[in-house]
């Protein structure tokens, strides 16, 4: 939130601040800014009053910062310099900028990943940076641009955009199983690994084939890279995402643990809130997601 208007000085009155800290004079700094010494006494006076604290004080010639003044000075030269550095980039590249993007680990890792060096190919301009959340959050209260969440369409003051569904696939260590079941019952013959963020991914699994049963205790885990490795161990049967899964399977660490493999169970969406909507880099990226999903 943007502070009331009453405690912004002008960008004016900080420049001549800025160069009177620095130069120790208000006739130096009238010669940098071309202006005159009466304009830059004026505008460092505007600016104590807007305050309400003195700045300078004068020693002979010279003006001195109050400690007041030396903490305003150093914090009044990092905004202007950041204000400078902000209007360069957009005049040089005015369709460009940075993306402050929210990501799931898994689906950042396995899947978005291995696919940005063709966005960066394709939008040199633009630059993402990338941020782990595990689940939903308020944009109001988090400085991103969007995010990628997993679940409905019930986020307030945000638009979204529908990725993909999460196929799923039960996944063991070789040693739990011969084979993998042809009855999706018999998984139950075994501990299960659970998700805190799909804590009912099994149960939905499961109510696919018909079976309502109470499910087996097992371990919980905060992130699909932890609970594959569980499964790796012999802890327990996974449910994956098959994009997570894959690499596993290819490798012989894990093996299909039911003959019945994608089901999903969720989808991914793109989540923006409304006052972001047209921003240039968050533009750019959804009509290059949709060109990776379709």
């Amino acid at each position: 939130m943007i502070a009331p208007r009453r405690f912004l000085p002008s960008t004016s009155s900080l420049l001549a601040f800025e160069a009177v800290a620095r130069l120790g004079t208000a006739t130096a700094a009238a010669a940098e800014l071309s202006l005159t010494q009466s304009a830059i006494s004026r505008q460092l006076k505007t600016l104590e009053e807007q305050l309400g604290a003195q700045l300078l004080q004068r020693e002979g010639r010279v003006l001195r910062l109050t400690p007041a003044g030396q903490a305003y000075a150093l914090k009044a030269r990092d905004i202007l310099g950041q204000l400078a550095s902000a209007s360069i980039e957009a005049r040089a590249n005015p369709n460009g900028g940075t993306l402050n993007l929210a990501i799931l680990p898994a689906f950042g890792m396995h899947w978005l990943a291995p696919r940005l060096s063709n966005f960066a190919t394709a939008h040199p301009e633009v630059t993402i940076n990338l941020s782990t959340r595990l689940a939903p959050f308020d944009f109001r209260s988090n400085p991103f641009d969007a995010a990628i969440h997993f679940g409905r369409e019930d986020w307030p003051n945000a638009q979204h955009m529908q990725l993909m569904s999460e196929p799923v696939i039960p996944v063991c260590a070789p040693r739990i199983l011969d084979k993998p079941v042809s009855d999706p019952r018999a998984i139950l013959d075994h501990p299960l690994l659970h998700l805190e963020t799909r804590s009912r991914g099994w149960e939905r699994w499961l109510s696919t084939y018909g079976i309502k049963e109470n499910l087996p205790t097992g371990m919980m885990f905060d992130q699909f890279s932890t609970m594959a490795q569980a499964a790796v161990h012999g802890m327990g049967i996974a449910l994956l995402p098959t994009f997570v899964a894959e690499p596993y399977l290819k490798s012989g660490q894990l093996m299909k643990a039911s003959i019945h493999t994608s089901e999903s169970i969720g989808t991914y969406y793109l989540v923006w809130p409304n006052e972001r909507d047209n921003i240039a880099p968050l533009k750019a990226f959804r009509t290059w997601l949709k060109s990776q999903i379709d």
